[in-house]
């Protein structure tokens, strides 16, 4: 009677590839404490930027995408010092729509804050009534604002991915 050996490659190479699937939920980082941080920076810069507007009159839009750019750099610098590589497809577009969600949550509080603080009723009844009669300035403009910050974030976290990816540098 002979014994035959069992080939043991077989059962250690299927074994390996599954511990080694490329999009495991193991392997992605949870990206909420990278949108924290682009929150941190946006909130910083723009407050700095509020100060500086005390005394120099600058453009609001130009604002909104310097605050966007500092915060994508915040949180992309943080992300590859962690995790010593680039973000991925996946990641930069979670990054993105994260960060845009919690700039506009932080807008939506802060103009709540304005409406709040700072108007009284004759002045909340002027803008309610302004805006009943031609709302579609406003909402245009809303839109046209949601759009510049999407538009700025995906290029300011692609452009810095990019650019801080420890890879592409030159030892």
């Amino acid at each position: 009677m002979s014994r035959k050996t069992t080939n043991l490659s077989k059962s250690t190479a299927q074994t390996g590839r599954n511990d080694q699937l490329p999009n495991s939920q193991s392997d992605s980082p949870k990206l909420a404490q990278y949108i924290g941080f682009f929150a941190i920076g946006y909130i910083l810069i723009s407050t700095v930027f509020m100060m500086i507007q005390t005394q120099v009159t600058l453009n609001s839009h130009l604002v909104t995408v310097l605050s966007i750019i500092i915060g994508a750099y915040i949180a992309v610098y943080k992300f590859i010092k962690h995790h010593k590589r680039a973000l991925g497809r996946d990641e930069i577009n979670r990054l993105v729509f994260g960060g845009v969600t919690v700039v506009w949550l932080l807008t939506a509080v802060y103009f709540l804050g304005i409406w709040s603080f700072l108007f009284d009723a004759v002045s909340r009844e002027v803008l309610f009534e302004m805006t009943m009669q031609q709302p579609l300035p406003l909402l245009s403009a809303l839109i046209m604002i949601l759009v510049l910050t999407f538009i700025s974030a995906r290029i300011s976290i692609l452009l810095l991915n990019r650019l801080l990816d420890p890879k592409r540098k030159p030892s």
